[in-house]
């Protein structure tokens, strides 16, 4: 009668080598396989602003900088008068720091106007905390740094330092816009 403990003794080593092999195994077929593309390509929804521009050291005479000073701030550009497409984007930049829930008051909202001063009324009735001014070397500044194949008339975020961080395409939803600044917000130990 043929001895059967050899067999028994490779059955065992073959499934504790499949123990310690198999996740590693299953793991790269995972990852190479596709699986995780999400994962791969990030989560920003906006375009990662590169190189840094520090805009307090650039325009250190910047009033609406200064009030953002120690906080993250959300921009708006719009140098036109304010019509039904930039009262949207205030809208949009309202609704964006109030799904910011507890973290709200880390993110100032600025709003860089043209030459017509927008409406002061609606302004204090629908844009309580809204830091409006019209800086004309920080718009040109903001403008040269948007990455030239998106549209214009998006939103920039700036850090707590005054580097300029992201830019965010108009029509960007609003949830996706504040996925990256919670992203960002929770990395973040400053402002």
């Amino acid at each position: 009668m043929p001895d059967s403990r050899p067999r028994s003794a490779r059955l065992q080593l073959t499934l504790i080598a499949l123990v310690f092999f198999g996740p590693l195994l299953l793991a790269v077929w995972l990852y190479f396989g596709g699986h995780f593309e999400l994962a791969r390509r990030g989560s920003n929804h906006g375009a990662l602003l590169q190189p840094i521009v520090n805009l307090r050291e650039a325009l250190s005479e910047s009033g609406l900088l200064l009030q953002g000073e120690g906080r993250w701030m959300l921009l708006y550009v719009h140098e036109s008068e304010c019509s039904a497409a930039c009262r949207d984007a205030l809208y949009t930049l309202r609704q964006s720091r109030l799904m910011l829930g507890k973290d709200q008051d880390r993110l100032v909202r600025g709003f860089l106007h043209g030459d017509t001063p927008p409406d002061t009324v609606f302004l204090a009735a629908e844009h309580q905390g809204l830091v409006a001014a019209q800086e004309v070397r920080l718009v040109t500044l903001l403008n040269n740094k948007k990455p030239n194949e998106l549209a214009a008339g998006g939103y920039f975020l700036l850090d707590p330092l005054g580097n300029l961080v992201m830019y965010f395409r108009p029509d960007i939803d609003p949830s996706e816009m504040v996925s990256d600044i919670e992203h960002l917000l929770r990395l973040s130990h400053i402002g």
